[in-house]
């Protein structure tokens, strides 16, 4: 039961449905369990900070929770800390590591992870340019439900690959 209303309320938390308690009351208990090592709501903590919900925006407290989260295997925060290394929010900009993350995240199967590491083998980003591999990723993608990855599959397959 305890899952289930974490699950609903970060459900809620990330559409912008305001629960019934008031924002500080929802951002105190979600640090509560964030700090006692709650990974759901360490996600939630990154994203609040990352997006500047019921907190002003800061990227390196955002990082220290996605950093947590991910780190007890979250996949979407696994794909946060590879954006973060990706664009260089609140650290230095980093391709290998944002490879890295995005790879563990796409190893668990997520479709914009997947999408994402097909994007670091075309380009070259963090990896050598492959992109046989990087068909393969999109194709993965793909299959996972992202029409981007569909997209991306379709024009390397275009081009001969």
């Amino acid at each position: 039961m305890q899952l289930l209303k974490k699950t609903l309320t970060f459900g809620l938390m990330v559409l912008g449905i305001t629960v019934s308690a008031s924002a500080s009351d929802f951002f105190n208990s979600t640090k509560a369990s964030a700090e006692q090592g709650d990974a759901s709501a360490q996600l939630s903590m990154g994203i609040m900070y990352h997006d500047g919900k019921e907190v002003k925006q800061d990227y390196k407290k955002s990082l220290k929770w996605f950093e947590k989260s991910a780190n007890q295997g979250d996949a979407l925060a696994q794909l946060y800390l590879s954006s973060f290394y990706y664009y260089g929010k609140g650290v230095r900009q980093d391709y290998s590591k944002a490879f890295q993350w995005a790879l563990k995240s796409a190893n668990q199967g997520d479709a914009d992870a997947q999408g994402l590491i097909g994007v670091h083998y075309e380009e070259g980003k963090g990896v050598q340019i492959n992109k046989n591999e990087a068909k393969k990723w999109y194709g993965k993608s793909c299959d996972n439900g992202s029409q981007t990855g569909c997209d991306y599959y379709r024009d390397l397959n275009e081009q001969g690959y």
